[in-house]
């Protein structure tokens, strides 16, 4: 198969590394790719959502199979373009329709599709500039912490925990007077504040059928111990030790199988992966949001323990025989701890020459994130640089194999944290 991964970051360096060890993969490139991919494939000069480029390249270079990373090109209806398109219909996007990553499009629109499917969430309410004051009312009577949300795609940021009245009504002043996220926060959800555990379960499916891939932790904080700005994640677990058997088919029953049996029902197309982001409240399953697409940092922990050739079952995916198939999975734990420019998620400079990096080994692989090849060197090129990405027969010696490396590895400004896994060990 020749294969079109689209993205640039520590997800689909784990993704092409996945697929390029698979005996079906031909040719593999990746657009526009970081300094790890090119050692998976081609990287190739192209926006994800460059649809026009991407169209003359796939069938210029006899593309049999198209992967969107990232959210972007997904919500911005690639799947749709290629199957409107006649001389694009018989390359299968492994993502799904337009409609279907309005799941995580639109904070409002998966809020009514899992009213819709009595799958357990928070309660909330939506408003926009037209019923603004009913929202300033709502926010003065409601109970404290807020969650303000950003209705639309705001890059992991459109997300605001308000701990005052105060500080909930600035907010929701700056997101739908003020812009504050751009048309992502024209409508803003506001739900109720839950206490518990996160994690996130992942998915494959067709549509109809499914199957479970290892599920994991991420840690969002930039400090120790949870503290600091919210980042695009500072590392992961997996797998989650609360998450057992008992737990899991709770999530099975109450979460999964309503959002593929609502798929269906509604006639929604999706083939491709679902990012059940998830709270455990007191031992119950409840969803925070969905993403259309696999997470980072945790694509980095899940891949190296799912052992299926993922092109495999990206073909049963395809052609209707997922559900035959049967996933295995790596016994080891794995810590993935993310190495971060200075200043990240806030301004931070780019270009600094990294040295140290290992090869990959059995039980560790460095992912590149935020990096590119230049003048023999590779340079930070992002606000998260690398994932190091360690297996073992347990967290507490994944995530001490993991810091080790990450001791190791030098840039300039260099950040990472070194607990990531820490309520666990």
């Amino acid at each position: 198969m020749n294969i079109l991964l689209l993205g640039s970051g520590g997800r689909e360096h784990a993704l092409a590394l996945k697929m390029s060890q698979s005996p079906l993969c031909k040719q593999l490139f990746i657009a526009p790719g970081n300094a790890g991919t090119a050692q998976c494939g081609q990287n190739i000069n192209m926006g994800v959502s460059d649809f026009q480029q991407i169209k003359t390249f796939c069938l210029e270079n006899a593309i049999d199979l198209v992967v969107p990373g990232s959210e972007e090109a997904l919500v911005n209806g690639i799947y749709d373009f290629f199957k409107e398109d006649v001389s694009l219909q018989h390359i299968p996007v492994m993502g799904p329709s337009r409609e279907g990553a309005q799941l995580e499009g639109s904070k409002a629109y998966a809020k009514l599709f899992m009213e819709r499917h009595q799958i357990p969430t928070a309660a909330y309410r939506e408003f926009n500039e037209q019923n603004y004051e009913e929202g300033v009312a709502y926010i003065q009577q409601h109970s404290l912490p807020i969650v303000l949300k950003a209705d639309g795609l705001a890059a992991g940021k459109g997300v605001v925990i308000a701990f005052s009245q105060e500080e909930a009504l600035t907010e929701f002043e700056q997101m739908i007077k003020a812009s504050k996220f751009g048309d992502a926060s024209k409508k803003v959800v506001i739900e109720q504040f839950l206490t518990g555990i996160e994690l996130s379960v992942f998915v494959l499916t067709d549509g109809h059928s499914y199957q479970i891939l290892p599920e994991a932790k991420d840690y969002k904080r930039i400090g120790e111990g949870d503290k600091g700005l919210n980042t695009g994640g500072m590392g992961a677990v997996s797998p989650v030790p609360f998450a057992d058997a008992v737990f899991m088919k709770k999530v099975e029953d109450k979460v999964i199988k309503p959002t593929i049996d609502g798929l269906s029902k509604e006639g929604i197309v999706y083939n491709g992966f679902v990012f059940f982001g998830l709270i455990n409240v007191d031992g119950e399953p409840l969803v925070i949001e969905y993403n259309c697409r696999m997470g980072d940092p945790e694509t980095e922990v899940v891949m190296p323990r799912l052992k299926n050739d993922l092109l495999e079952l990206f073909q049963a995916t395809i052609s209707g025989k997922l559900k035959e198939q049967t996933i295995y999975v790596d016994e080891r734990a794995a810590s993935t701890v993310m190495l971060v420019s200075k200043g990240y998620p806030e301004a931070y400079e780019k270009n600094k020459v990294i040295t140290g990096i290992p090869a990959p080994t059995a039980d560790q692989v460095v992912f590149h994130a935020g990096t590119k090849a230049e003048g023999g060197n590779v340079l930070t090129n992002g606000g998260r640089v690398l994932a190091i990405t360690s297996l073992a027969g347990s967290l507490s010696q994944a995530l001490s194999h993991s810091v080790q490396t990450a001791e190791k590895i030098q840039f300039d400004g260099k950040v990472y944290r070194r607990d990531i896994g820490y309520e666990f060990i």
